[in-house]
């Protein structure tokens, strides 16, 4: 049976809900991981366990824990709602949810290369006169790639599958906020299943890109340096 006037809406949502979540969560994640690398503080332990608890709880429970901070009565909330901004039920509530349940991963890995950088190399370019920004940006990112790198694959694929969080804070409109799990979700409750099947598959397709392009990449970069050092 063919399917028509297929609505290839929630595809497009996706994409743009995980690339703007994957991008901040670069940034976001990188930065503090590299912060709590160097961070030697007895508070280390609570930090890190409450960064890396989206990863441990249920969807759900992190998009409760969203409504309750930029919902209409959350503190956050309240301080948007004097500009007239609403984030609930909006496709910006969608990245906000991607955002939180995908970062540990970013954040997690990130730390885990970090920390495998040789010190010396670290303390050789400090010795050299170079800024902490210039160690960071290029000295330890360079060196720490291959994780980041899948750091970055990971949560790419983490945030085009979230579904708890994002159908409590953006719930599914369809052409707004319905993302391919909530599709896949609705079409198999609603007995679609074909529909569900294609969005399934579209799904499985584009993760395993991701990652199997992220794994000759860095199999490439691997024999690339092994060339040069011979």
């Amino acid at each position: 049976m063919i399917i028509i006037n297929f609505d290839f809406s929630p595809a497009w949502i996706s994409i743009k809900v995980t690339l703007i979540a994957t991008v901040i969560n670069f940034f976001l994640g990188l930065s503090i991981a590299w912060l709590l690398t160097n961070y030697k503080g007895k508070w280390k332990g609570l930090i890190d366990g409450i960064l890396t608890l989206p990863l441990v709880l249920p969807p759900t429970v992190v998009g409760f824990g969203i409504l309750l901070l930029v919902g209409k009565n959350g503190p956050i909330g309240n301080f948007l709602e004097i500009f007239g901004v609403n984030i609930i039920f909006s496709w910006y509530a969608a990245v906000l949810a991607a955002i939180v349940v995908a970062f540990p991963l970013m954040y997690k890995t990130s730390m885990g290369a970090f920390e495998q950088v040789d010190p010396n190399v670290l303390s050789a370019a400090r010795t050299l006169g170079a800024s902490e920004w210039k160690v960071f940006w290029r000295v330890a990112v360079p060196v720490a790639r291959p994780g980041i790198a899948a750091a970055t694959a990971l949560t790419f694929a983490r945030s085009l599958g979230e579904f708890g969080a994002t159908l409590m804070v953006a719930g599914s409109i369809p052409g707004k906020t319905e993302t391919i799990p909530i599709a896949i979700y609705f079409a198999t409750s609603g007995g679609e299943m074909q529909v569900a099947l294609i969005w399934v598959l579209i799904i499985f397709v584009i993760s395993l890109s991701v990652l199997v392009i992220n794994n000759y990449w860095e199999s490439y970069k691997k024999k690339e340096r092994q060339g040069f050092g011979g």
